[in-house]
C-alpha cells in the first residue's frame, strides 16, 4: 500500500524485539524470540502469541542466540516492511544451518499474503500463521518439528482472543493496549488489510473491560483501545439482548478508575459520531486526542481511494470535533501520488493540512501493494521522483503547522502521565498530555507513573519543555 513513512513526533518501533519484564520469574523449557513490525495491532497481537506459547512452555528472550524457536510478526502495508522481513529471514537462514531443531516461523498479515513463497519457493521459514490462527501455533510448532512445512493463514469471522490475557511484553508499565475488533469491512482500493486480516468482528465488551481493569490493578495508568475503525465497535450477546456501542464501550472501560487515562485508534472520517465526541468531553479521563486519516484532500481521489466521504464532509467533522473538543488534539494519515493523482488534486491535500493544522501526521508516497483494489483498477502511473516531490511538500508544511501549535502551547500547564525517563537525560522525565504531545521536564521527587502538572517554558518542533508546578 504505502511506502517511505515519515512520522513527525512519533518513534518507529519496527523490527522491535521483546520480551516480558518479569520473564526471570518462571522457568521455561523452549525460548522463543520475536521481533514485531508495522502498527500497534500487531504488536499487540505479538503479546497474544507470546500468552499462547508461555501456555506450551516457552518463555520469550531478547537473545536470539538463545532461541529455539524465531518469530518475525510481519505487516504488509508498505513494501518496505516487507523488505526489511525477507532480509532478516535470510539472516536468520544461516543461524538455522548452523542450529538443529531452530524453527523459524512468519506471523501476521505478510504471511497470510505470500505463503507459498515463503515455505516452497525460498525456503526461508519452516511454519507460517496467520493473524486469525495464533490458536494453532502449537500444533504448527509440532508439526514443524517432525521436519514438515506447517501452515495455517485461515481468516475467520468469529476469532477476537477476547479470552486471552496478553502478555506485556517489553512494555514500560504504565502505557498499554487491549485489542477491541478485528478486521475491517472498509474496501479503501489502496489497503491490503481486509484481505490479510479478514470482516470486522467486534470483542466482548465484557472481556476489554476486565483486562483494562486487570492492567489498572497491575499499576498501569493508561489504556489505548484499539482497531482498525474503532467507531465501527459494536458488540451484541449471544441471546441478542444486550449491544454495546463504541461510545458505550469507551464510557465503561473510563468507569473503571478516574486515575485510568483511555486512548483510542483508528478512527474512520465517516464512522465518528457525535456520541462518542460528547463521550469524550463528558470523562476528563478519556484523552482528547482523535486519529482521523483524511489520506487524501481531493475530492477525486477520495472517490478513487473508495474512501467514501468528500473533502467538505471531512471539513465538516473537523470543525464538529473542535465545537464539542476545543482542545482536541488531531492527527492523520496523508498518501501522495496516488494513481492519476495531479497537481491540483496535491494542492487540494495542501490546503486540507493547512485548513486542519494537525498535530501529527503519519505521510506516505504511494506503493502499489498485490491483491489491493488498486492494483487491479487503476494504473500507478505518478513517477516516483513526483510523488517523493510531493511527500517533501507535505512533510514540510506539516512541520511547519506542527511547530506552530507546539509554541502555542509554551506558557501553558498540562497534566502529564510519566513514562520513563528521557532518553536524552537520566536527570528528565518524559510524558504526554492529554492531546498526546511529548512532554520533558526536570526528574525530581516524580517517577513513572505518576501524574504531574507541568507549565511549558519552551518547545522544539517535537517536544514541550516544562518545569512541574505539582
Amino acid at each position: 500500500m504505502l511506502d517511505q513513512v515519515t512520522k513527525v513526533h512519533d518513534e518507529s518501533r519496527q523490527g522491535e524485539a521483546f520480551a516480558p519484564e518479569a520473564a526471570g520469574t518462571q522457568t521455561y523449557i523452549k525460548k522463543f524470540y520475536i521481533e514485531s513490525y508495522g502498527c500497534a495491532m500487531n504488536f499487540n497481537d505479538s503479546e497474544i502469541v507470546a500468552s499462547i506459547l508461555n501456555q506450551e512452555g516457552f518463555g520469550a528472550t531478547r537473545n536470539v542466540d538463545e532461541a529455539d524457536l524465531i518469530l518475525l510478526n510481519t505487516c504488509s502495508i508498505r513494501e518496505k516492511a516487507e523488505q526489511t522481513v525477507r532480509k532478516r529471514l535470510t539472516e536468520f537462514r544461516s543461524r538455522k544451518k548452523a542450529t538443529p531443531g531452530l524453527l523459524v516461523g512468519v506471523l501476521g498479515c505478510m504471511a497470510e499474503r505470500i505463503k507459498g513463497k515463503l515455505l516452497e519457493e525460498e525456503k526461508l521459514v519452516d511454519l507460517v500463521v496467520g493473524p486469525d490462527a495464533y490458536r494453532s501455533l502449537p500444533a504448527l510448532i509440532a508439526e514443524a518439528g517432525t521436519g514438515q512445512k506447517s501452515v495455517n493463514v485461515l481468516l475467520s469471522r468469529e476469532e477476537t482472543y477476547g479470552d486471552i490475557s496478553p502478555v506485556r511484553l517489553d512494555n514500560n508499565g504504565v502505557t498499554s493496549f487491549v485489542s477491541i475488533m478485528r478486521g475491517c469491512n472498509n474496501m479503501c482500493s489502496f489497503c491490503v488489510v481486509p484481505f490479510t486480516r479478514g470482516r470486522e468482528r467486534s470483542r466482548d465488551a465484557y472481556s476489554i473491560v476486565r483486562e483494562a481493569e486487570e492492567l489498572f490493578e497491575n499499576g498501569y495508568r493508561e489504556v489505548t483501545l484499539l482497531g482498525q475503525n474503532v467507531d465501527s465497535y459494536y458488540w451484541t450477546n449471544d441471546a441478542g439482548t444486550e449491544t454495546v456501542t463504541f461510545a458505550q464501550l469507551l464510557e465503561r472501560v473510563a468507569l473503571i478508575n478516574p486515575l485510568l487515562r483511555v486512548r483510542f485508534s483508528t478512527s474512520h472520517p465517516k464512522d465518528i459520531t457525535d456520541e462518542v465526541l460528547f463521550t469524550i468531553a463528558k470523562h476528563e479521563n478519556v484523552c482528547n486526542y482523535i486519529h482521523l486519516p483524511v489520506q487524501s484532500g481531493s475530492n477525486r481521489i477520495l472517490q478513487l481511494m473508495n474512501r467514501t466521504y468528500t473533502r467538505e464532509w471531512y471539513m465538516k467533522k473537523v470543525t464538529r470535533i473542535r465545537e464539542i473538543l476545543p482542545d482536541c488534539g488531531l492527527s492523520t494519515d496523508v498518501i501522495t501520488g496516488f494513481c492519476t493523482e495531479t497537481e491540483e488534486d496535491h494542492q487540494e491535500t495542501l490546503n486540507m493540512m493547512r485548513f486542519a493544522h494537525y498535530d501529527l501526521a503519519y505521510m506516505y508516497f504511494y506503493s502499489e501493494r498485490p491483491g489491493t483494489l488498486a492494483e487491479r483498477r487503476y494504473q500507478d502511473d505518478v513517477p516516483e521522483d513526483v510523488k517523493k516531490r510531493r511527500l517533501a511538500e507535505v512533510v514540510e508544511l506539516h512541520r511547519s503547522n506542527a511547530e506552530a501549535g507546539m509554541k502555542k502551547d509554551v506558557g501553558k500547564t498540562f497534566r502529564v502521565l510519566v513514562e520513563g525517563t528521557s532518553k536524552r537525560s537520566a536527570e528528565q522525565l518524559f510524558g504526554r498530555n492529554d492531546q498526546n504531545k511529548v512532554i520533558v521536564f526536570p526528574k525530581e521527587q516524580f517517577k513513572k507513573g505518576d501524574y504531574v502538572m507541568v507549565k511549558i517554558e519552551s518547545c522544539t518542533s517535537g517536544t514541550l519543555i516544562g518545569k512541574a508546578i505539582a
